[in-house]
């Protein structure tokens, strides 16, 4: 009871706008520790079914309407209010529990990748659907559930104040949803949140990911006989590939740790006619956000430039964007700590066998470490990848791990980690995960002091006069994207 009543009045000096002081800070005990474990445990089940159903659908971004409401039925379950549609996005959901203290979020992602449907065996083979769990969302979806439950169980139980959230952030790959859900003030009450994300390696390190926009290029002409009046014609497709070529001139001019990509997605019809309608997808990238906006001005200035010379008109459409990720030190360490309690796991026999068999597809020496080991923690290392979890992290204190749910070496978007995420392997990689954000929520519910100073720490990383813009701009999210990149008459 004494020990309760501590909490309580560290809450109670917070609520009056001072500080909380060491004394109040309280460790995770032991016991605590055991039995949020042991909870996680008794739930193995659970999370292998969730995440072999959610494998098995492979929704795209913004049409998991299976794997949403899946993971809804079961905080409800558990005793969550759950409230769907948040932000009139039908597949994302607002899952909450407790409604004192502070509010700690974990995010739970369930979209699958176009185009990368796979067996769950070692070899490449499309198990006949359109798209596939090849960045284990299906995994991550399950286990920040699974965490968010265990921290409900232990608050109830512990009687310490709090509240736990899950956000059930849709369409990772491309659609932004996080953006849009910072934009219109979702995490307005939010004092820290931790994420994690499927790996090939386990390991707590906290760094920085590229900001981006990414933006569809239409240009429209004139169809004419390609053959019999050429000069009647206006090429659409001359356009986009004026653009393309101004735009890979543009590279020698921008700063070198920028990334600028693109595909057709309409090239015309046939080649015997002048095309009237063409289309490019690019995605621009770099560090600073204020980079990807001028670099993508360029780029627009450039399809400007190329519908001037081919007699087209132009138009483009902003799909999405989103922040780097903004690391934070205080929380990282947290994390850190949690998930070497944790450790990781072992192969089995059975898995051992898979993991050799896919260690023989990947390029010599891919393969580093192994599920037992765990990395050393890093601090503000760049990376080569992109999430919307940065926008979240520009505006609350956020913290991230990876788990070794693929096999040693597997690189992300990979036919090899669509596979090891249908599979136990993944799964055990999964329940690191969710014992680590369970671990991690628990100390920081029991250290206020450990919240303001990621609080402060994020306020000097942000600098001064920093607001928050969001890449996205404006527009409403894009439903549709995802299905618009499956194969035609398949979506």
């Amino acid at each position: 009871m004494k020990h309760k009543h501590l909490i309580c009045a560290a809450f109670g000096v917070l609520a009056l706008g001072l500080s909380a002081t060491s004394a109040w800070a309280q460790t995770l005990s032991d016991k605590d520790s055991a039995a949020i474990l042991a909870g996680i445990d008794a739930h193995k089940g659970q999370l292998a079914a969730n995440a072999r159903k959610i494998w098995e659908w492979a929704e795209v971004g913004f049409h998991e309407d299976q794997s949403s409401a899946l993971l809804q039925q079961q905080l409800k379950a558990a005793g969550f209010r759950v409230e769907a549609g948040t932000d009139g996005i039908p597949t994302a959901f607002t899952a909450t529990y407790g409604s004192s203290g502070p509010v700690i979020a974990l995010l739970s992602e369930y979209d699958a990748l176009p185009g990368l449907s796979q067996v769950d065996q070692p070899v490449e083979q499309s198990r006949g659907g359109l798209a596939g769990h090849a960045c284990g969302h299906n995994l991550l979806g399950a286990a920040s559930v699974e965490a968010a439950i265990a921290l409900a169980k232990w608050l109830k139980a512990s009687g310490t104040p709090g509240t736990v959230r899950l956000y059930g952030t849709p369409a990772e790959e491309g659609g932004f949803a996080k953006a849009y859900l910072v934009r219109d003030g979702f995490f307005k009450d939010v004092d820290a949140v931790l994420s994690w994300h499927p790996s090939s390696s386990n390991g707590a390190s906290q760094g920085q990911l590229l900001s981006m926009v990414t933006a569809k290029f239409r240009f429209t002409g004139i169809a004419s006989h390609a053959a019999a009046a050429p000069e009647r014609g206006r090429s659409a497709l001359d356009g986009v590939e004026i653009q393309n070529v101004a735009v890979n001139y543009l590279r020698e001019h921008i700063p070198s740790d920028a990334r600028v990509h693109y595909t057709i997605t309409d090239g015309g019809d046939q080649p015997n006619i002048v095309p009237a309608h063409a289309e490019s997808f690019y995605y621009v990238r770099h560090y600073d956000p204020e980079v990807v906006r001028d670099v993508f001005d360029r780029v627009v200035k450039a399809g400007e430039g190329a519908a001037l010379a081919t007699g087209t008109k132009f138009e483009y459409e902003i799909i999405g964007g989103s922040f780097g990720t903004l690391p934070n030190d205080t929380l990282g360490r947290v994390v850190d700590a949690s998930l070497r309690k944790v450790g990781g796991y072992s192969y089995t026999p059975e898995q051992q066998r898979f993991a050799d068999e896919i260690a023989r597809t990947l390029p010599k020496g891919a393969a580093k470490g192994g599920p037992s080991a765990i990395g050393t923690y890093d601090f503000g290392r760049k990376g080569s990848a992109s999430s919307d979890v940065g926008d979240i992290s520009w505006v609350v204190p956020t913290a991230s791990l990876g788990t070794a749910t693929w096999v040693p070496g597997t690189a992300p978007h990979s036919w090899q980690a669509a596979a090891a995420s249908g599979t136990s392997i993944g799964v055990e990689g999964a329940e690191v995960a969710a014992k680590t954000l369970a671990l991690s929520g628990a100390q920081l519910f029991l250290q206020p002091d450990k919240l303001r100073d990621a609080k402060a720490e994020l306020q000097r990383s942000q600098g001064a006069g920093f607001k928050y813009e969001p890449l996205v701009g404006n527009r409403k999210p894009p439903l549709d994207y995802a299905r618009s990149s499956l194969p035609r008459g398949r979506k």
